[in-house]
């Protein structure tokens, strides 16, 4: 890589041997991780772990740095006196520098450092997390002797679902007990005896562990990273100013935890309070039993001589009153103190509530959410470690209380005491087991869904998890889990707790799997990896309702007690709407149905409601999700294309955005009616363009080479003033996934005029066009029209076939005549002259079309076809060696196609 410094290009560079320097920020800075130098624009490569390199950046440059306490205060210094790293500044992992003597793209870079080096500067709760991470299953030596390598390994190349990818776990397992070894050997000395056997023993242990199930030290691994990553996160957005929404998600992480140490120390305070209650109550029963003492020698004074009598009774009737007093003082105390901690688990139990529906019907309802439009093409919904997290403290906390008022109540029913608290008790054991079973229930949720779009005889695969399974022991017993497909009707029935006599809408072979737990990660889930719909049930359909919008679900479904079988939870939870389709060409309508429902659902809905109606500007959100999503670009839907779209779906001319902002679009509109005048729907030419862009266009789009929503009139008006040889694309109004390609020809009437023809995707696949071979004018010069300005070919030139015979081997630059070789060039080299191609070859998409011909020049399989393209290789070979004029003079040479 270059970077420029001083006028002059410099390449980055590397020597062996270490500096002093490089050695005292590798092993001095709190901030730089091993391995992890990158430097942008000027890449230097290496590894600072390794410690066994200097970096010169522009043939003379060395930094290190000085250690500091927070990264924004390093002073970052180099050892040439002619170049100085200036104005650090924290940045997304890492500190970004400036060159105090350079200019331009290398005038400043980015230090990166590694997620461990970052961990290790946590504090507090955070730090505590880290260390949690970490035990038998993973010691954290390893992590620290081993983390340049861990974190430069492709962890999420493995598919932990696929049995199939545990020989590259057993891979990875094997290079890091390697990896481990090396660093035994190279332990010498008194240090290092005591660590070469610690990590030689962590080498046995993960052998032992991890040999028979190495995808689990996989699934350990990516743990272990995607929660240090995010600690780090959190913690740099929380001290870094302006952090927006991200400081907004900070400060919401941060009521959420101050909320749970709130809940940590009421809990805590009952606790004490509890065993306050219980040491008063059992000293007062030890003075009740004195007092029944003292009664029964009262009894017993009858049997006593009257002298003894009256010597004896005066005393015990005085301790007797005495005692009645004490107990009956005690028994209001002991009732008073039952009432503060009824009403102090009152107060825990309401925050706990609070807590609770925070958690799970704002948080899990909006990972819920981001699920559901991650299938139009939403960004990822993201891990469920933190709500994990956040569920099992809660079911800590509701475990510990509910402990609490079970022992308060066997406190109540060893001494009674009558009073208001025993309703009180029965109320708060009756709302802690409310709140326990919401969580339970909630909690059983759907990591993976099922595809929505689902075709019959075709295995699919799906993930079940319980977020609180480890924490309540539901392991100790795995539980099943089964899965049903349902109808939309059923749902609703199912929902209000109506018996559906487990009625089922189809057979789903292999619809069983038992939860394992994973110790590593905490998780206790259920895959289903080979699920087959063999047959389907279809109900009667409403009205103009085609199969493909006929909605079904998978329901999943276990049972499992809870508290050694004290509470049994049956818990049940719906996948995504599912349309059933039983062959290829119903997909594209069966993909409306649910894009349609992802995108306009509310949550809470009756399965599976949906509006009928919704607002202009609100589908082009979920046309412009899909599209970039489907295609793989950044380039989404400008204003301009989205006003195009209006313009068809509503038949209008206005050109103008603010026109359409209030207007609202039916589903009928969307995938039922046909266009006007066409016999398909909105919809279907809507995913058209996106097969097509996704099969042949993709990189010519994220290109910006092609303008596709554009209208005939817009495409005449555009070329009317371009000179002859001008085209553009634009998607076809009239075919399903064509392209059109419009042209400035030559007309004997008119000085130029626009023509266009329209290739559908048989033609942008390569297969012959026998019937028709005219399709295409000749054209002396193209030039491409990229909304206002013409470039140099929008080709990138990936693939080059070269026909030896027709090229010339010794090409004389010096005869001006550019031979084919020449002109075969990357369309971004400008040559001084123009060649006129006649007949012309134009080119559309990978696809050579000679006017002439009653065929391709490809044959079946989109080659060249040698036979077929001799003597035509020879012309173009004598004509490209021939200059012609500038057509255009006193104007620049237009570019060729």
């Amino acid at each position: 890589s270059r970077g420029q410094c001083n006028g002059s290009q410099g390449r980055g560079t590397e020597r062996g041997g270490v500096s002093s320097g490089l050695r005292g920020w590798a092993r001095s800075s709190a901030l730089l991780a091993p391995g992890v130098a990158s430097l942008r624009p000027v890449d230097v490569k290496g590894e600072i772990a390794r410690r066994e390199r200097d970096y010169v950046t522009n043939g003379r440059l060395r930094f290190f740095w000085q250690a500091g306490r927070q990264a924004g205060r390093q002073a970052v210094r180099t050892r040439s006196p002619a170049a100085v790293l200036l104005n650090p500044r924290p940045t997304d992992g890492g500190l970004k520098v400036e060159l105090s003597d350079c200019e331009g793209p290398g005038a400043s870079m980015v230090l990166k450092m590694s997620v461990w080096i970052q961990a290790q500067q946590l504090q507090g709760e955070a730090l505590h997390q880290m260390q949690s991470l970490y035990g038998q299953h993973f010691p954290i030596e390893v992590r620290h002797y081993l983390s340049q390598w861990i974190e430069a390994q492709l962890w999420d190349s493995v598919d932990l679902e696929n049995p199939q990818e545990e020989f590259k776990a057993k891979r990875m397992l094997d290079s890091l007990i390697q990896e481990l070894q090396k660093k035994v050997e190279h332990q010498v000395g008194e240090d290092g005896f005591l660590l070469k056997i610690k990590l030689g023993h962590y080498a046995t242990q993960l052998k032992n562990t991890y040999d028979r199930c190495p995808l689990e030290l996989v699934r350990c691994i990516k743990h272990i990273l995607y929660t240090e990553q995010r600690l780090v996160r959190e913690a740099t957005n929380a001290s870094s100013p302006g952090g927006g929404m991200l400081d907004s998600m900070s400060q919401k992480y941060q009521q959420l935890n101050q909320a749970f140490e709130e809940l940590r120390l009421l809990t805590q305070d009952t606790d004490n309070d509890l065993r306050k209650l219980q040491h008063s109550q059992e000293y007062f029963i030890i003075q009740y039993q004195e007092s029944l003492h003292i009664q029964a020698q009262l009894g017993n004074l009858s049997a006593l001589p009257p002298s003894d009598r009256v010597l004896r009774e005066p005393a015990l009737l005085s301790k007797r009153a005495t005692m009645e007093a004490w107990l009956t003082r005690e028994a209001n105390t002991l009732q008073k103190y039952r009432l503060d901690l009824a009403e102090k688990h009152q107060k825990t139990l309401q925050l706990l509530r609070k807590q609770q529906t925070t958690i799970l019907d704002d948080e899990l309802i909006q990972w819920k959410r981001r699920q559901q439009l991650a299938g139009n093409g939403g960004p990822p919904e993201g891990a469920l470690d933190v709500l994990q997290s956040w569920c099992e403290k809660l079911a800590e906390l509701i475990c510990q209380n509910r402990q609490q008022i079970r022992r308060a109540e066997h406190l109540r029913q060893q001494l009674p005491i009558p009073g208001p608290v025993e309703e009180l008790l029965t109320e708060l054991n009756n709302t802690i087991t409310d709140i326990i079973s919401a969580l339970v229930t909630s909690t059983f949720i759907i990591e993976k869904h099922p595809p929505q779009v689902l075709k019959t005889q075709t295995k699919f695969a799906a993930t079940v998890r319980l977020l609180v399974g480890g924490k309540l022991n539901v392991h100790m017993n795995p539980p099943q889990v089964k899965a049903t497909i349902i109808s939309e009707q059923q749902a609703k029935a199912l929902l209000k707790n109506e018996n559906t006599r487990n009625e089922s809408s189809g057979e789903i072979l292999n619809n069983s799997s038992v939860m394992e737990y994973h110790q590593t990660t905490g998780t206790l889930s259920a895959h289903f990896r080979n699920m087959s719909l063999k047959r389907i049930k279809r109900s009667d359909r409403r009205g103009a309702e085609s199969v493909t919008e006929e909605k079904f679900t998978v329901l999943f479904e276990s049972q499992f007690s809870v508290g050694g079988n004290e509470l049994v939870f049956q818990v049940k939870t719906l996948s995504l709407p599912v349309v059933v389709i039983v062959h290829g060409s119903q997909d594209n309508n069966a993909t409306a149905t649910v894009l349609w429902d992802n995108a306009f659902a509310e949550p809470g809905r009756v399965p599976f409601a949906i509006p009928d109606k919704v607002m202009w500007p609100q589908l082009c959100d979920a046309l412009n999700m899909k599209y970039k999503a489907e295609v793989q670009s950044n380039r989404g839907l400008s204003e301009e294309n989205l006003v195009f779209l209006a313009q068809k779906a509503f038949s209008s001319a206005s050109t103008s955005p603010e026109d359409y902002r209030s207007m609202t679009m039916s589903w009928s509109q969307f995938n039922r009616e046909s266009l006007p005048g066409r016999n398909f729907t909105f919809w279907q030419w809507f995913d058209g363009v996106i097969e097509l862009m996704k099969k042949h266009l993709k990189l010519h789009w994220n290109d910006g080479a092609i303008l596709g929503f554009v209208n005939k009139q817009q495409a005449q008006d555009m070329l009317m003033s371009k000179p002859n040889g001008t085209f553009l694309l634009r998607f076809s109004d009239s075919e399903i996934g064509g392209i059109t390609i419009a042209w400035v020809a030559e007309n004997p009437n008119k000085a130029e005029s626009v023509t266009s023809t329209t290739f559908c995707s048989c033609i942008l696949t390569g297969q012959r066009m026998r019937s028709s071979p005219n399709t295409t004018p000749r054209l002396t010069v193209c030039t491409f029209l990229d909304s206002s300005k013409a470039v140099d070919g929008y080709v990138k030139p990936q693939i080059r076939q070269v026909v030896p015979e027709f090229a010339t081997a010794n090409p004389d630059p010096s005869s001006g005549n550019p031979t084919y070789m020449d002109h075969a060039a990357s369309p971004s080299v400008s040559h001084p002259h123009i060649y006129g191609i006649y007949p012309p070859i134009v080119c559309v998409n990978f696809v050579l079309i000679y006017p002439d011909r009653n065929d391709s020049m490809l044959d079946g399989d989109g080659e060249f076809d040698l036979e077929d393209t001799m003597d035509v290789a020879r012309h173009v070979e004598e004509l490209l060696r021939r200059p012609i004029e500038n057509q255009w003079s006193g104007q620049q040479p237009q570019p060729a196609c």
